[in-house]
């Protein structure tokens, strides 16, 4: 089950979503927390590391995972 990255078009909250399948039916369900507004949008997340051009070396600090060098174990 994958979570979505979604954004409230009423309240613009940016807000995740645990979702049990990818149909239409299921976007369908989501709904803003804060509001209520079923005028959300998915988003595209931001990835956890960014890479080099060129090099599959992780560059920086992690953006977001729980490995903390961004790594692969």
């Amino acid at each position: 089950m994958p979570i979505y990255e979604f954004r409230c078009q009423d309240c613009n909250k940016l807000f995740e979503s645990l979702l049990t399948s990818s149909s239409t039916t299921a976007l369908d369900e989501v709904c803003c927390p804060k509001c209520g507004s079923k005028k959300v949008k998915k988003t595209i997340s931001a990835s956890s590391y960014r890479l080099n051009s060129g090099n599959s070396t992780p560059i920086g600090k992690p953006l977001g995972s729980c490995v903390s060098r961004g790594g692969f174990s």
